[in-house]
């Protein structure tokens, strides 16, 4: 982060400074994380509020706190008061990046942003010097806690979105105003607040909100729903895909690696590439190809945009491929959807092993939770899976679902915990076992135990 003073950072939150108008470095919302000459932002939240921390804050270091209750500043720091901390943090963000004229990319999607974000950070880092999203830092506070990470060595910043309700989008894109947009795919994930996959789909657009003639939506042509994007005429829209021959990128010849990835063909500039993605799963070609529209749009180096994708490496539990002397761990424990669990399974099934299946709930389906679940356990018969673990009270229709199916070899936890005690009796010498859940099923947990740590 570059130096702002303490009066810069009132006018841009609408604020009221207190103390002195000190310089700022850097922003934290954890006051033990707090450095020298740090800005504290005391956030309320569902179970603790930052403001009982500001003498901590304080008294480690930091210069200034951002509040909305009245409090002393000690000799030589400032604070700010505003009314909502939370809106005061975009406010400053929004500021912070319109001092920066970067190149700027938003990715959203039911499923695959997280890595479509990874593997286009690669991509762009091959060309120019990039920021990106780290984790899931893709919220109200992390997009703007990212932001104000941007210096001005950065050339470009690849921000992950996500939202679970009407509007959330809306607000972020506000925030980073970003000149491309890629929107992976309209899933299942958050339709307890959104009604349906129309109303998903409705929320994922409002990316664009901001978007003038300039601007780029980048999306997946083979999703019934995006490809409804075309429609859009005040800025460009260009398609991605496997099936849909009128995709702007289409990929050909795919190959199936197993754990090892997948390779395929692409044309780049109108030559056709070989490319190979390291990471398993086909549905990754769909994210490469995502990667690929953007590099050609930013004018990266056809060798330099199959590099990059040959090269990412995706946060840290999203298919990971974990071995141990006895087994081979497909952790994929980030978080969870119906089709993100499905496109798991086929890579399980990529495996001449026994195969094991350990699913936790996904959340936030609302009254489809019943129905996706059971439909969960058809498709993990469909997939050739020996050994089926269920965990949580969602995922018992995830049982039902196999056992009808014909599955034999199902096995019911009621919770993580019950699961951890009783998983090492389940597994076998050089099984091949897939976890995965929603990242509230702290399913590392499970991780944990199958690699001997606990």
């Amino acid at each position: 982060m570059q130096r702002l003073t303490l009066t810069q950072i009132a006018q841009a939150t609408d604020g009221i400074l207190i103390g002195d108008d000190v310089l700022v470095e850097s922003v934290s919302i954890d006051s033990r994380d707090v450095k020298n000459s740090a800005l504290f932002v005391a956030l309320k939240g569902e179970n603790t509020d930052g403001h009982s921390y500001v003498k901590n804050a304080f008294d480690t270091g930091a210069a200034a706190v951002l509040v909305s209750q009245k409090v002393e500043a000690p000799e030589g720091r400032g604070a700010v008061l505003v009314d909502d901390t939370l809106l005061a943090l975009g406010k400053l963000s929004k500021y912070y990046k319109e001092q920066f004229k970067i190149k700027t990319v938003a990715v959203t999607g039911s499923v695959g942003k997280t890595t479509t974000k990874d593997m286009l950070f690669s991509v762009m880092s091959q060309q120019y010097n990039t920021l990106k999203t780290e984790g899931n830092f893709n919220n109200e506070i992390g997009l703007p806690l990212t932001a104000m990470r941007l210096n001005s060595a950065h050339e470009a910043a690849v921000f992950e979105m996500g939202m679970s309700a009407f509007g959330e989008i809306d607000y972020l894109a506000q925030l980073a105003r970003p000149e491309v947009a890629i929107i992976t795919n309209i899933g299942m994930s958050h339709i307890e607040n959104l009604g349906s996959q129309e109303g998903i789909y409705k929320a994922k657009t409002e990316i664009c909100n901001y978007f003038d003639k300039n601007s780029v939506l980048i999306v997946n042509g083979d999703d019934k729903f995006l490809i409804k994007a075309k429609e859009f005429k005040k800025f460009s829209v260009i398609t991605y895909g496997i099936e849909n021959k009128e995709c702007d990128y289409r990929a050909s010849d795919i190959e199936n690696l197993g754990i090892e990835g997948t390779r395929f063909k692409a044309k780049i500039y109108g030559r056709e590439y070989e490319i190979h993605v390291k990471t398993p799963g086909v549905h990754n070609v769909y994210n490469a190809l995502a990667a690929i529209a953007c590099g050609v749009h930013y004018n990266i180096a056809p060798q330099r945009i199959v590099a990059g994708i040959e090269d990412f490496s995706l946060t840290k539990m999203r298919m990971a491929i974990e071995k141990t002397n006895e087994l081979t761990i497909i952790n994929d424990c980030y978080n969870s959807s119906p089709d993100s669990v499905n496109a798991a399974l086929k890579v399980l099934a990529t495996q001449n092993t026994r195969r094991v299946a350990i699913l936790g709930d996904i959340l936030e389906m609302g009254d489809f939770a019943k129905e996706a679940h059971f439909k969960i356990g058809q498709w993990v018969y469909d997939n050739g899976v020996d050994v089926l673990v269920a965990v949580g009270d969602n995922s018992k229709h995830i049982a039902e679902g196999a056992k009808e199916a014909g599955m034999e070899d199902v096995i019911y936890f009621a919770d993580t915990d019950e699961a951890c005690e009783d998983v090492l009796n389940i597994i076998q010498s050089g099984d091949s076992v897939l976890v995965k859940a929603s990242r509230g099923m702290h399913f590392e947990k499970i991780v944990d135990v199958l690699k001997g740590k606990e």
